[in-house]
């Protein structure tokens, strides 16, 4: 009974294996589990690398928060303000409106309330 199981075992991860290896061929994620679709910012470059912004931006965006509440510093490298008028959607005006806008993509995928935008507007200000 217990060499059955281990062939069985041994047979599940090499199955598991094979079929990991033909999706990262394809070009499929390794999960394959489809990514978010985000349109695309409207600024150039970000003031951080993408992939430390994925890991870490609730991190920045909470130093400035506090900077802001406690020190009065309204002006900063992670300003949420900033970040809004850069990646809002072209089309909405917003990054928060649709299941593409630049937040709620991300968000959505990640299983993740937003919560900023119960207080902060999620579109651009108007400029004169």
């Amino acid at each position: 009974m217990a060499p059955l199981r281990v062939a069985f075992g041994a047979l599940v991860l090499l199955l598991g294996l094979l079929i990991g290896g033909v999706a990262h061929a394809a070009g499929a994620p390794a999960s394959g589990v489809p990514q978010p679709v985000v349109e695309a910012a409207r600024g150039g470059q970000c003031v951080e690398d993408p992939a430390f912004m994925r890991r870490n931006h609730m991190k920045v965006l909470k130093h400035q928060r506090d900077d802001t509440l406690r020190g009065g510093v309204r002006t900063g490298q992670y300003s949420l303000k900033t970040c809004i008028d850069c990646h809002a959607s072209k089309s909405t005006n917003s990054v928060a409106a649709s299941d593409t806008n630049f937040c709620q993509s991300c968000h959505t995928y990640a299983a993740v309330k937003i919560d900023c935008f119960e207080c902060h507007s999620n579109k651009p200000q108007v400029k004169p």
